[in-house]
């Protein structure tokens, strides 16, 4: 009897080469779209008529799973208030650990699939995380707050592929799978139309000018409201007299003030992270951590201590913002994360 596999697809050419590649090797497959905002745009309709010509394509079934309100409580919420908060947050991780590998995977069991798949570019052993073989388009590091207990059952059929040969090859497959290489890629946060200021600007006035500040809390300038920015930023705010670049290190939601210096500011040798969530036992360690989904790993040395994280850098980092993701690796191998919480 075949196992029943359920793919993720979201009407990308990743998640339908996914079934295709899936049902080649003997899977019983069906499909799922996650139904998680209500976009006026056409977004739903657009996707769902490609899946829609590659469940026809196939031969396979396919489900639609509104999840817009858990969506919108868990994540829109949460990105609009770190906003708001003056942290910068991460909805994608958020989502890969409530949404799509918490309630979609919960759908795909009680559909007796005995594994999810999505078009993820990343690996996994069902016990850890590991970095694709393609690194530019590698996701451990949205996977990396994932529960343990959901890892048996994930596939990713993707993680060693290019992604330009996953388009070439989607290219080759039929009519709609070379319609869906030529449509543009969505982009990396699905309910951000155009910029994310204009998804807080829903919820709040954020267009109130505020003064700049120097690190000794001189005022220096003036910038165009406080969630126009987040640390590192060095655009969009005056500093009289400056011949140096400045760069955001710090946001004051309380009275919308920003603080601003050189690049040295930035500089950053200790962090702490909270809401753990590891996949080795240890409490105390070295290894290497990314502190954005862009940066460079860097070495560092982790000690656990009543359910927060103490990052020591080997090397500073720069840029560090309060909200985003702390990823630990032990070479290509993800064995934790926390959410930042400070720097210094």
């Amino acid at each position: 009897m075949k196992k029943k596999v359920m793919v993720g697809m979201s009407g990308g050419i990743d998640s339908s080469v996914t079934a295709y590649m899936l049902q080649k090797d003997g899977y019983e497959v069906e499909g799922v779209y996650l139904k998680l905002h209500n976009r006026t745009d056409g977004y739903h309709e657009r996707n769902l008529g490609y899946i829609k010509d590659v469940a026809e394509f196939l031969n396979i079934k396919y489900h639609i799973l509104d999840l817009a309100d858990k969506f919108t409580a868990e994540i829109y919420d949460y990105f609009v208030e770190a906003y708001l908060e003056g942290t910068t947050p991460n909805p994608c991780v958020k989502c890969n650990k409530n949404i799509k590998f918490g309630a979609m995977l919960k759908f795909a069991q009680d559909h007796a699939a005995s594994y999810l798949a999505t078009g993820h570019y990343a690996k996994t052993d069902g016990e850890f995380f590991y970095e694709a073989d393609d690194k530019t388009k590698d996701q451990s590091y949205f996977l990396s707050q994932v529960d343990k207990e959901a890892l048996p059952f994930m596939m990713f059929p993707l993680s060693t592929y290019k992604k330009e040969d996953i388009v070439k090859f989607g290219a080759t497959l039929s009519g709609v799978y070379k319609r869906i290489t030529e449509k543009s890629e969505s982009q990396e946060i699905c309910f951000v139309e155009t910029v994310y200021t204009d998804v807080v600007k829903r919820h709040a006035n954020i267009d109130v000018p505020g003064k700049v500040l120097d690190e000794e809390g001189n005022v220096v300038g003036e910038h165009k409201g406080y969630a126009h920015y987040t640390i590192g930023k060095r655009r969009g705010f005056t500093v009289h007299g400056a011949h140096d670049p400045h760069f955001v290190t710090k946001l004051n939601p309380k009275d919308n003030t920003i603080v601003v210096g050189k690049k040295a500011a930035l500089e950053v040798n200790e962090v702490v992270g909270k809401n753990l969530n590891m996949f080795i036992d240890d409490i105390e360690f070295s290894c290497s951590v990314k502190l954005r989904y862009r940066s460079v790993s860097t070495p560092c040395h982790i000690k656990i201590e009543d359910e927060k994280v103490y990052i020591t850098l080997e090397e500073p980092a720069f840029g560090v913002a309060a909200g985003q993701l702390a990823v630990f690796y032990d070479g290509q191998k993800v064995i934790g994360s926390a959410w930042i919480e400070s720097s210094k």
